[in-house]
């Protein structure tokens, strides 16, 4: 059987995500898969982002990184999306960028592969449930296989998150990703390979 195809697609605004994504496609890679890491692109307006130091400095740092296109979508076998919480919703440039492959959905190309995701906000109830649930809303329509974690590994009960992988960046965002995080990311990038590498096998 051919490896598995991964595409992890993100957005990132100081970091944190884009942390998860780097700790995913390093799973995704020990898993056996191909993993395309992409970024989609920034919306905010210059102004918004040089009024926060965290956001200037990860725009800077990540601005030459490859920009998700739809055909990382369309190759893949399966696909994790990252986004931080915007008023317990998906960042409106995560949005922008699944607003525009409607061509690819409408042709069928984006049904019948392995979804799941991730996300990070500053407060423990900040909205993370409902960002991934919107999220699903999205592969829901694209007839996606929205593979998430569950309680499927005992360490679910430890991050606490059976929608995906989420993280709490605390009051000054800067909260680093624990070990929690890390076996949380590492078991979805595995379980998402494993049950696209099966559905792979059935073809």
């Amino acid at each position: 059987m051919s490896d598995v195809k991964l595409s992890v697609i993100y957005y990132s605004a100081t970091g944190t995500i884009h942390g998860m994504a780097k700790r995913l496609t390093e799973a995704g890679k020990q898993a056996g898969a191909e993993v395309r890491l992409r970024q989609v692109a920034e919306l905010a307006p210059e102004e918004a982002i040089a009024s926060n130091a965290a956001w200037s400095q990860h725009f800077d740092n990540t601005k030459d990184e490859p920009r998700a296109t739809a055909d990382d979508v369309v190759w893949a076998d399966a696909v994790l999306f990252g986004s931080p919480t915007r008023y317990g919703n998906v960042a409106s440039q995560l949005k922008q960028f699944l607003d525009t492959l409607g061509p690819q959905w409408q042709q069928g190309l984006l049904a019948d592969k392995v979804y799941a995701g991730f996300t990070a906000t500053q407060t423990a109830h900040g909205g993370q449930e409902s960002t991934l649930l919107a999220l699903y809303n999205t592969i829901h329509h694209f007839g996606g296989l929205v593979v998430a974690p569950g309680y499927t590994d005992p360490l679910k009960f430890v991050d606490g998150n059976p929608y995906g992988v989420s993280h709490v960046t605390g009051a000054n965002n800067d909260a680093p990703l624990t070990d929690a995080e890390h076996a949380a990311l590492d078991h979805m990038a595995q379980r998402v390979v494993r049950i696209a590498g099966r559905l792979r096998g059935e073809g």
